[in-house]
């Protein structure tokens, strides 16, 4: 890196969020995920796979709140953001995105567990599987429309990364939740989905230049490294014979999607607490509208 500057002062606010925000990042793609692989394994006629998954998505919906409260400290905080409803705005919209989902999902798998009114389900369920799409992706929008270096830059590929981390992670909760003879799907969804994110995450490192170092740096970095380690670990073991060895497999591909989360929370805060990040991003682009206008 070059020498400090601005006084070696953050010129951008670093994030206020606490840890909790990062497992609502993992929490919230693996329960729109799960959503929509639970509606889709209903319509296609696989309704064991279908129950597991809405099992997670329901566990993982309502866990997300608590995060989300637990983070701004007092429960009427969240509450507020109900007041209005401003498409505009990422953080708004997503939490009616979360409201909708966790409703609809709950509702459906209660409906479901007890037994009773089949086509009230049906409606509950195809609201959960449409709402789970933005809920997989709302916070990479979310991330991007900061003025957070690491996250403004990867804007454009950030919703590629976390739609493919949620199929990855929905599909190795679908794979350890269910017996192996319907769980076809789910494990498609973990292969496809983390093959995905690497490739996304890849490109998206490419893309955004020098801020990249603050994904390969420091507590961020430890993530990645640990991501790629259980990806390639879990993916070996998945392609394996084996029930266990494929449950394992699955399992540490879960807890690879999590990594993966948390190293995008992380270079957040690093590229805040640097201003060379910002300042290089802004000499980049002037030199890129310079060569435009030559």
């Amino acid at each position: 890196m070059t020498d400090p500057a601005y006084y070696g002062r953050p010129i951008v606010k670093p994030p206020v969020w606490k840890r909790e925000i990062g497992w609502y990042l993992f929490t919230g793609g693996l329960a729109g995920a799960s959503a929509t692989m639970a509606a889709m394994a209903r319509a296609s006629g696989n309704p064991v796979l279908a129950r597991r998954a809405a099992l997670v998505a329901t566990a993982a919906v309502n866990v997300s709140p608590a995060l989300l409260v637990k983070d701004l400290g007092r429960p009427e905080r969240f509450l507020n953001m109900m007041r209005v409803f401003k498409p505009s705005s990422p953080m708004n919209l997503g939490s009616w995105v979360l409201l909708g989902s966790g409703t609809a999902t709950t509702g459906a798998t209660l409906l479901d567990l007890a037994g009773i009114a089949p086509r009230t389900r049906a409606v509950l369920e195809a609201i959960a599987g449409v709402a789970g799409l933005p809920l997989s992706v709302y916070t990479a929008v979310l991330l991007g429309d900061t003025a957070n270096p690491a996250w403004h830059e990867g804007r454009r590929d950030l919703p590629f990364l976390f739609a493919a981390g949620a199929a990855a992670s929905a599909g190795a909760a679908g794979v350890l939740a269910t017996p192996p003879e319907h769980a076809g799907p789910a494990r498609r969804a973990m292969l496809l989905g983390t093959v995905g994110s690497q490739v996304a995450e890849t490109v998206m490192e490419r893309r955004i230049g020098a801020v990249a170092r603050a994904y390969a740096t420091g507590e961020a970095g430890r993530y990645r490294r640990t991501a790629r380690i259980l990806d390639g670990a879990g993916l070996a073991l998945s392609l394996a014979r084996g029930r266990r060895v494929r449950r394992l497999g699955a399992g540490l591909l879960l807890a690879g999607a999590a990594a993966s989360r948390f190293a995008v929370f992380k270079a957040g805060f690093q590229a805040a607490e640097d201003p060379r990040y910002l300042l290089e991003t802004q000499q980049d682009g002037r030199r890129q509208g310079v060569g435009a206008g030559r």
